[in-house]
């Protein structure tokens, strides 16, 4: 994948641990200078825990960027800034997600939901998201920035 040209993704955000809005915030900036232009915003809005449970409430949203990061440099930078901002582990692998993963509290999650046209069927790295569709605290603020 040529690195020069531009390519249209949507991020993911969830956070159940701390402030969690100003963690989402803080992730939003590293993906601006990491990654790529963040074009769109979704509101946030506050869900159950999805898979597990947990009294902490998450905060959920969906941005819009556009990189030059090919789908694996893509999921490596946002490995980074989750680590970056306090995640220690990552239990539901995408080579796990349709096969009862193991969710936890986490101060960030970021999936990638979209990545352009494109499909992506490998171990660890799956696009579209497989289970976007079946979680409302995604397809809601996806829905937000896409008919805007």
């Amino acid at each position: 994948m040529r690195r020069d040209r531009t390519h249209r993704v949507f991020l993911g955000l969830g956070s159940n641990l701390g402030d969690r809005e100003e963690t989402i915030r803080k992730a939003i900036g590293l993906i601006g200078e990491r990654i790529g232009t963040v074009l769109r915003q979704s509101s946030l809005i506050e869900s159950e825990p999805w898979g597990f449970e947990s009294e902490n409430r998450f905060l959920n949203g969906v941005i819009l960027v556009e990189t030059t990061c090919s789908p694996r440099e893509l999921l490596k930078a946002t490995q980074q800034i989750e680590r970056d901002l306090g995640r220690t582990k990552k239990s539901a692998h995408a080579s796990r997600l349709t096969s009862h993963a193991r969710y936890h509290d986490r101060p960030i999650d970021i999936d990638i939901l979209l990545y352009d046209e494109l499909h992506v069927d490998e171990p660890d790295l799956k696009i579209p998201h497989p289970l976007m569709h079946d979680r409302p605290f995604v397809m809601e603020p996806l829905q937000e920035i896409t008919n805007n």
